[in-house]
C-alpha cells in the first residue's frame, strides 16, 4: 500500500512540475508560431519558390500579398490592386533624368536608398511587381532587376497580368501613405553591368549581346530617341514579347529554352541584354535569370550607346546578328 502511495505521489509531483514550468513560461503552450515571426520567413515555406526564384505564378503572389507583402504596381491606373500595401510605382523615379543616361539607376546611392524605404521597402521583406505584359514595356523586370542589383534578394515578378485579388482602385489615387521601410542598399553585381566592362568583354568576344527590341529597332529603326540605328555588331535578336504567350504568361520553360537554343544560346554563355533604356532588357534579364542562364542587364543601353562615338562604339543595320 505505502508502494502505490508513493508512486502515485510521484505522479502528482511530475504533473506539478509541469504546470509550473507551462505556467511560468507561456510560449511552451504554443504550437504554433507567434504572431511577430517574420514573413521572410514564411516566404520559404510556401511551396515552390525558392530563394534563386525571380519569378512567381499568380498564385503564389496572392498568398505573398495577404500574409502582408510589399507591393509594388506599375500597370495603369484602372488596373491597380487595391489593397493597404500596395504602391503605384515608376521606373524613372529610380532613374537618371538626363539624356542620354535616363535607362541608368540614379548616381547618389542615399537619394535612392530613401526613395526606396519612402515607398515602405524593408530588409528581408518580399516586394511584389505587378505589370502588364502584353501592353506594357516590361516596367515589372525592371523593377525586379533594380531591387535585386541593390541587394533585396526576395523581390519578385508576377508571371502575367494578376487577377487572383479582384478589387481594383478603379483610377483613384492612393489613399493609404506606407510605413517607411528599413532598407539599406547591398549593390550585387551579378546581373548589370556598365558601358565600359560590356564593351570590353564584348570586344573580348566573353559575352553574346542580346538585343531585345522591337525587329525594327534591330534592323536600324529609331522610333524611341536612340541618336544612331542599328545593333550592336554580333548581337542577337529576341524581341522580348517573344517569350510570351496569348494570355500574357510565360511560355513554358520548355518553348524558351528552345528558342533559345535556336539561336545558338545555351547556359554556358554569359549573355548581356540591352533595348533602349534597359526596361525591356531588365524584363528579360529577370525571366533568364530565373531559367537559370547568366545574364546582366546594360542599364544604359541604346540611349547611352548610341550617343557615344561611332569608332568606339559601333553599330551595324540590317538581318545580321
Amino acid at each position: 500500500m505505502k508502494g502505490v502511495v508513493g508512486k502515485g505521489l510521484i505522479i502528482l509531483g511530475i504533473v506539478g512540475l509541469l504546470l509550473v514550468i507551462f505556467w511560468v513560461f507561456p510560449n511552451l503552450r504554443r504550437r504554433t508560431p507567434q504572431g511577430n515571426v517574420s514573413l521572410a520567413t514564411s516566404v520559404f515555406t510556401l511551396p515552390r519558390i525558392q530563394q534563386q526564384d525571380w519569378v512567381i505564378s499568380g498564385e503564389q503572389a496572392k498568398r505573398l500579398i495577404e500574409q502582408g507583402a510589399t507591393v509594388w504596381d506599375v500597370r495603369p491606373k484602372a488596373k491597380r490592386l487595391s489593397v493597404p500595401t500596395t504602391q503605384p510605382v515608376n521606373w524613372q523615379v529610380f532613374s537618371q533624368s538626363d539624356a542620354p543616361y535616363r535607362g541608368k539607376l540614379l548616381r547618389d546611392r542615399a537619394t535612392l536608398e530613401r526613395k526606396l524605404q519612402q515607398l515602405g521597402v524593408k530588409q528581408n521583406h518580399p516586394v511584389v511587381v505587378l505589370g502588364s505584359p502584353l501592353t506594357g514595356w516590361g516596367e515589372s523586370g525592371r523593377i525586379v532587376w533594380m531591387l535585386r542589383t541593390l541587394g533585396h534578394s526576395q523581390a519578385y515578378l508576377v508571371d502575367g497580368e494578376f487577377t487572383q485579388l479582384t478589387e481594383r482602385r478603379k483610377g483613384n489615387k492612393v489613399t493609404s501613405v506606407p510605413k517607411t521601410g528599413n532598407f539599406t542598399i547591398q549593390f550585387n553585381p551579378q546581373w548589370t553591368i556598365n558601358q565600359e566592362d560590356f564593351k570590353a568583354q564584348w570586344e573580348a568576344k566573353e559575352v553574346i549581346p542580346l538585343d531585345t527590341r522591337e525587329p525594327r529597332e534591330f534592323r536600324g529603326a529609331t522610333p524611341y530617341g536612340e541618336r544612331r540605328g542599328g545593333h550592336v555588331p554580333g548581337a542577337v535578336s529576341l524581341y522580348y514579347k517573344t517569350l510570351l504567350g496569348d494570355d500574357g504568361r510565360l511560355l513554358p520553360r520548355a518553348e524558351i529554352e528552345q528558342i533559345l537554343a535556336a539561336k545558338g544560346i545555351t547556359k554556358n554563355d554569359t549573355l548581356v541584354a540591352y533595348c533602349t533604356g534597359g526596361v525591356r532588357s531588365a524584363w528579360v534579364t529577370a525571366v533568364l535569370a530565373d531559367l537559370g542562364y547568366s545574364v546582366r542587364n546594360y542599364p544604359g543601353s541604346m540611349w547611352e550607346w548610341s550617343a557615344s562615338p561611332a569608332s568606339a562604339y559601333p553599330l551595324v543595320r540590317g538581318n545580321d546578328g
